[in-house]
């Protein structure tokens, strides 16, 4: 039976400072959970601490009922049937692309050993290269070798610490849709470590956002990117525009309740409609890919918008503006 890891309430500390700071987060089987942080905010830190790496100075990890970390106690990283994926990928040069999947399996028989090897190959669509050597393959060809790598083993838990970010743009899309398709498939907890809010929001199963050592949110992509519970947990999901509660337009104050600080909306959450009272100048448009971004200047305001061509008035033009209260966030603070 799948197991799921958790961290609960744990802490880590470098020179009497929280790296991770009394964090609780569960991994659920067959869910890849996404953690969401800027450079600093702890994230590889807490990656380390589930693996094994680093001990705990307060809390509790376990995997089920086992438990795996507690001040003054750590399972070795090698006992705790973790697969281990980092940026590097840290293929070893000197074997082919099959025998690196069969690295951690020597202690199977031959034929269960070379079966497992054959179904991860060929899960994640390297079958023609399983005699290739690490430099005859691309990047995202070494990357599915090192996810095969860690996943043959049949770990009971798997850690990715920013798996494609070293990627061709080009290429990192097709390489991340089969290779966390190839982790959905073992049904294990899944945790990606990723800065990049636009891959955390398309491909994970749930979104913990990290922040200065502290757990911000948690929960499915939509839920904390429609209800962000602070101002820094918006922000971290992508551009909002900022607006102060004293400078609202007299239309739009019926979105923010007493006690309201500031608004914060998302650029497709900022719609042109002619019926608005609100009225705004369109001072820049330009394209962003499917969508047009656009400059609106009035009402002593200056926001972004993100519209569908069919939807964005030109520039230099003048029109109405209202906001979508679903893309509309109200915070008691502007804390930073």
């Amino acid at each position: 039976m799948k197991r799921r890891l958790e961290a609960c309430g744990i802490t880590r500390r470098y020179d009497g400072r929280a790296v991770v700071d009394d964090v609780t987060l569960a991994l659920e089987p067959g869910a890849i959970t996404a953690l969401l942080g800027g450079s600093g905010a702890g994230k590889s830190t807490l990656l380390r601490l589930l693996a094994g790496l680093e001990p705990v100075d307060a809390g509790e990890i376990r995997l089920g009922d086992r438990s795996l970390s507690v001040p003054g106690r750590t399972v070795p990283a090698e006992q705790r049937r973790i697969g281990l994926i980092f940026q590097d990928f840290a293929l070893f040069p000197h074997l082919t692309a099959a025998r690196n999947v069969a690295f951690g399996l020597r202690h199977l028989p031959k034929d269960e050993a070379a079966g497992r090897v054959r179904h991860w190959i060929g899960l994640l669509g390297l079958g023609d290269r399983a005699g290739a050597y690490p430099h005859e393959l691309s990047g995202g060809e070494q990357q599915r070798v090192a996810i095969a790598r860690a996943l043959a083993p049949e770990p009971d838990a798997i850690l990715m610490d920013e798996p494609f970010s070293g990627l061709d743009p080009m290429l990192s899309e097709a390489v991340r849709e089969a290779a966390l398709a190839a982790v959905r498939k073992a049904g294990i907890p899944a945790l990606m470590v990723t800065h990049d809010p636009a891959e955390a929001l398309a491909h994970a199963d749930h979104i913990a956002i990290l922040r200065r050592g502290k757990l911000l949110q948690s929960g499915s992509p939509d839920e904390v990117y429609r209800r962000p519970v602070s101002l820094p947990v918006a922000r971290s999901l992508g551009p909002v525009n900022e607006i102060p509660a004293a400078a609202l337009p007299d239309a739009w104050r019926s979105l923010a309740p007493p006690g309201t600080a500031l608004l914060a909306v998302r650029p497709e959450g900022l719609l042109a409609d002619p019926a608005s009272p609100v009225r705004m100048r369109v001072t820049s448009r330009r394209l962003a890919g499917p969508m047009v971004r656009l400059t609106f200047e009035g009402s002593g305001l200056h926001l972004q918008s993100l519209a569908p061509h069919s939807a964005a008035p030109p520039a230099g033009t003048e029109t109405g503006i209202r906001l979508d209260p679903d893309l509309t966030f109200t915070f008691a603070s502007a804390e930073t």
